[in-house]
């Protein structure tokens, strides 16, 4: 008879919308005991407390030695603090992306997570999007990628004031394009600020592979597209990241009839209905229990992709 694994000790920061979702997800798991929850505003912990029939912290500190693992879902200028408040505790952390606000605050927490052995996940959601999965099963044969263009666009949310839409919503396509591609061996980038803040931003990495991804970010289209296009030698896949959709268009010998051409054909790949945010928490259990770490991105992916990122925001501002 195998040994019943004891639920590992979970503590939630930060109860945002996401933080939020995160709650939902995080009560439903059987392997997670979710010892407590934090946000600032108090009153607004304690109302999800009740809800959730779960335990509010008013002493992070004295909280945070109680648990195993915790959950940073703060506002991006807050994960630095947090993370090294958690690491003085716990061994496990997992931190919504990006990995810090700066470049040379990331390159601490990769100093920090050498020092003190720790295991770090980073919350690039889009790696387990179904569609995102299997976008990377059809593209892991021998297929050489010539290019792939990512697009990604939101009108600009109120509850995010304190990061550009470069380390909003490009820095997921950035680590996405690395993911896919391999590392960058150049950026190229131009894009448009309003109010300060960059609004619209265009890139073009270079991959040491050879191949190039070209990434493009709004927060002034009013339609929201999440979407990936990929050219192969033998291929071309779309894959629709709202409506869970890969289609491949495969290069055929093209054939006459009458008044009948055929050059291509379509196929539409199975992707199973997940939510990727269960798979992504689930991915982190596992990490935090055995360390297996397959799919799951890290403080070096974390700051390779904000490498990027402040690469690119580098180049607009410098342009303006």
């Amino acid at each position: 008879m195998k040994n019943k694994v004891a639920p590992i000790k979970v503590g939630l920061i930060g109860l945002g919308k996401m933080g939020q979702n995160h709650l939902r997800i995080l009560s439903m798991l059987k392997n997670i005991n979710l010892v407590f929850i934090y946000d600032v505003d108090t009153e607004h912990a304690a109302k999800l407390a009740a809800l959730y029939n779960c335990f509010y912290s008013t002493d992070l500190n004295a909280d945070l030695a109680k648990v195993e693992a915790v959950i940073l879902v703060t506002p991006t200028s807050t994960h630095y603090e947090y993370i090294k408040q958690a690491s003085a505790h716990v061994r496990s952390i997992f931190v919504e992306k990006p990995l810090t606000d700066t470049l040379s605050s990331s390159e601490e927490i990769i100093a920090l997570v050498r020092e003190k052995d720790l295991r770090v996940q980073v919350g690039f959601i889009e790696r387990f999007n179904p569609a995102v999965m299997a976008l990377r099963k059809v593209l892991s044969g021998n297929d050489h990628i010539i290019n792939a263009d990512f697009v990604r666009t939101n009108k600009v949310s109120s509850r995010i004031t304190d990061v550009d839409v470069v380390t909003d919503l490009m820095i997921h396509d950035i680590d996405l394009a690395v993911y896919l591609n391999g590392p960058a061996k150049d950026v190229a980038a131009y894009g448009v600020i309003q109010d300060g803040m960059i609004a619209f931003a265009r890139a073009t990495i270079t991959h040491q592979c050879g191949s190039f991804s070209n990434i493009t970010a709004s927060r002034i289209t009013e339609k929201r597209i999440r979407k990936i296009s990929v050219t192969c030698e033998d291929k071309y896949v779309h894959c629709n990241l709202l409506r869970k959709e890969v289609l491949i268009n495969k290069q055929t010998n093209e054939q006459y009839y009458d008044k009948v051409s055929i050059s291509s054909k379509e196929e539409t790949i199975d992707v199973r209905p997940e939510e990727a945010l269960l798979s992504e928490l689930l991915g982190f259990a596992q990490y935090v229990s055995d360390g297996s770490s397959e799919a799951v991105p890290n403080e070096r992916d974390g700051y390779n992709a904000m490498k990027i990122a402040q690469q690119v925001q580098n180049i607009i501002r410098g342009s303006q």
